[in-house]
């Protein structure tokens, strides 16, 4: 029986891997190394001197790190983030960018999430020419939208602060919001808010008691790129924040200097990989509530 039994088992033909899911390995492998090495590289790179990471004779310097050894005494050196973060005040640049960040992220929902819930309840015809009026102002370059802010923001003397550049965001996002929860809206049946207010709740709260709490994933991922709007910022901050409030994104570019001033490239360089890592961070902490929301607005709405 056993000879019988093992007979049976060499016989019966080895499975072969389709050709399909090779080249898909092959294929998501490659994608893997061209997406991630830049930032690897970046990031190793940010631990040596420039003479270094920026070689014109070899490029081998940046793994070897002779020029850093020679300066620092060691293959490794801090002196990027040093430079950045105590020298030219980067962590300032970072709370600013918390604060904007925050401020924008919530009141985009605020204001998309009563918005949103608005235009998908009502009936009327309007509805749709808001969204499309809305879907024009989104498809604007935003350097279009902030020129047009500067002279009033100067004349009225409130050029250069958080609050203005905060506005200006929430203004720019807020088709962005209310197009995504308007779709995650539609896709809640209306019966919910009836029963709700069958049961004796007012319109308010049937929507803060039912609706929002079936809308989290929505919410969860129109939030993350409502912070990521406001995070990755250039244009908007580097128009209107001055020297003192710039948040990360417009202080890095200072960090290269200009034809008046020189620069330092290693704190730029430094101040990527450190404006970089938190971003990752949240995305991975946030992946399972961000897939579910965008499958749950892709399926359904």
């Amino acid at each position: 029986m056993t000879t019988l039994h093992t007979d049976t088992a060499q016989s019966k033909p080895r499975q072969r891997i389709p050709l399909i899911s090779v080249v898909a390995v092959v294929f998501v492998a490659i994608w893997l190394v061209t997406a991630g090495f830049p930032f690897l590289w970046t990031a190793w790179g940010s631990f040596k001197v420039e003479a270094d990471f920026f070689s014109r004779i070899d490029w081998t310097f940046a793994l070897s790190g002779e020029n850093t050894t020679r300066q620092t005494g060691g293959p490794f050196t801090l002196g990027g983030y040093q430079g950045a973060w105590i020298d030219q005040a980067f962590w300032k640049a970072t709370l600013n960018t918390a604060i904007v960040t925050v401020f924008v992220t919530t009141l985009s929902l605020i204001l998309g999430t009563l918005g949103g819930y608005a235009l998908a309840r009502s009936g009327r015809r309007y509805a749709f020419w808001l969204l499309m009026v809305a879907l024009v102002f989104r498809a604007m370059p935003h350097i279009t939208l902030v020129s047009g802010y500067l002279m009033p923001f100067f004349e009225w003397n409130i050029w250069g602060t958080l609050p203005t550049t905060i506005i200006v965001l929430v203004a720019i996002n807020q088709p962005f919001t209310l197009w995504m929860l308007h779709s995650f809206f539609l896709s809640i049946p209306k019966d919910l808010d009836e029963s709700a207010m069958v049961d004796g709740c007012t319109r308010l709260q049937a929507f803060r008691l039912v609706i929002v709490p079936v809308m989290w994933p929505g919410i969860i991922t129109t939030g993350l790129f409502s912070f990521l709007l406001a995070y990755n910022d250039f244009a908007v901050g580097a128009m209107l924040l001055s020297q003192e409030n710039q948040t990360m994104i417009p202080k890095i570019t200072s960090f290269m200097g200009s034809i008046e001033q020189e620069g330092n490239i290693m704190f730029a360089v430094s101040a990527v990989v450190s404006a970089t890592v938190p971003l990752f961070l949240l995305v991975m902490f946030f992946q399972r509530q961000i897939v579910g929301g965008l499958t749950a607005g892709a399926v359904k709405g």
